[in-house]
C-alpha cells in the first residue's frame, strides 16, 4: 500500500517469530511443571513465612511438589527437646497455619517436628539392615 512490496512478508515473520516466542515460553513452563518443577523463589516463601512462628528454633528442610493444580508442601521443623509432644505438635499447627494463611498457592501443608538435640536428614537415615528374609538394605 505503501509502495513497500516487501512489507507484508516482514510484518509477516515478525508475528511468526512473536508467536514462536510465546509458544516456546509457554512449553518451557509447562514442561517444568510435568516434571514437579517449582519457582526457585517458593521454598524461600516457605522458609519466610514459617519462621513468623515465636517457637519455632528453625527450618531444616522444605520440599514443595505440584498437587493438581496447587503445590503441597513438606516442612521439617526443629524446636526445644524440652518441649512435650503436645507443644511440639502445636508448634506444628500454628507453622502449617501460617504457611497456609500467607501462601495462598498451597494447597496443604505437612509439617514433621524434630528436637533440637535431633534435628536434619542426618537423624532420618535409618542405617543397613535386613528383616523379613529381604536382602540387607537401608532408607
Amino acid at each position: 500500500m505503501s509502495g513497500f512490496p516487501l512489507a507484508d512478508p516482514i510484518i509477516g515473520l515478525v508475528i511468526t517469530i512473536a508467536i514462536f516466542w510465546i509458544v516456546w515460553d509457554s512449553a518451557k513452563t509447562i514442561f517444568t511443571r510435568l516434571l514437579d518443577g517449582v519457582d526457585p523463589e517458593i521454598p524461600k516463601e516457605i522458609f519466610h513465612a514459617a519462621h513468623h512462628v515465636s517457637d519455632l528454633r528453625k527450618v531444616t528442610g522444605v520440599k514443595v511438589r505440584w498437587l493438581g493444580h496447587r503445590l503441597h508442601a513438606e516442612v521439617n521443623i526443629t524446636v526445644d527437646a524440652s518441649l512435650s509432644v503436645e507443644q511440639g505438635h502445636a508448634i506444628a499447627i500454628e507453622v502449617r497455619h501460617e504457611l497456609l494463611h500467607h501462601l495462598r498457592y498451597l494447597s496443604d501443608a505437612t509439617i514433621h517436628v524434630d528436637p533440637l538435640t535431633a534435628s536434619g536428614p542426618e537423624y532420618h537415615h535409618i542405617e543397613e539392615h535386613s528383616h523379613d528374609g529381604l536382602p540387607t538394605h537401608s532408607h
